[in-house]
């Protein structure tokens, strides 16, 4: 399968791509079948020399089954040889399965140690009651039986 992608040249820091059309399996600054076009980021993006695109050769590329990337197809969209959308996923932010399963693991732990604490608290006011119970009928009864 052929891809048309970005290949990266330039130094350290100092990025340039070439635009190639390049076997899919080929590693990405590796052996290209053609260049057809370049893309210099360091450039202002309303400069025309930030992407350049040999429109006739990618148009020939796309008709003989050549796939772009998701950056050149934006370069490309705006020349119109191919339609780019921007993705739409609902679900990117949502955790995994396991991050989930976490989570609830970790919500039930704090639950079950809130529930701990107001047993504790719950018994604590109970035993501090009992005791006050116990004496308050006993001062009634007292002086009750001294009349």
């Amino acid at each position: 399968m052929l891809k048309i992608r970005l290949s990266r040249g330039g130094s350290k820091k100092r990025p340039y791509y070439h635009i190639v059309v390049a076997d899919a399996a080929a590693p990405r600054d590796g052996k290209f079948i053609a260049k057809v076009g370049s893309y210099n980021p360091m450039l202002a993006k309303d400069s025309e020399q930030r992407v350049t695109l040999k429109v006739e050769a990618i148009a020939e590329w796309l008709k003989k089954g050549a796939q772009p990337t998701d950056r050149v197809a934006r370069f490309l969209s705006k020349e119109g040889l191919v339609k780019w959308e921007h993705g739409n996923n609902p679900q990117k932010g949502t955790p995994g399965k396991k991050a989930q399963e976490r989570a609830a693991e970790r919500a039930q732990r704090e639950q079950d140690r809130l529930d701990a604490e107001a047993a504790a608290k719950a018994e604590a006011a109970e035993a501090a009651a009992a005791p006050a119970a116990e004496e308050a009928p006993a001062a009634e009864e007292t002086p009750a039986a001294e009349a």
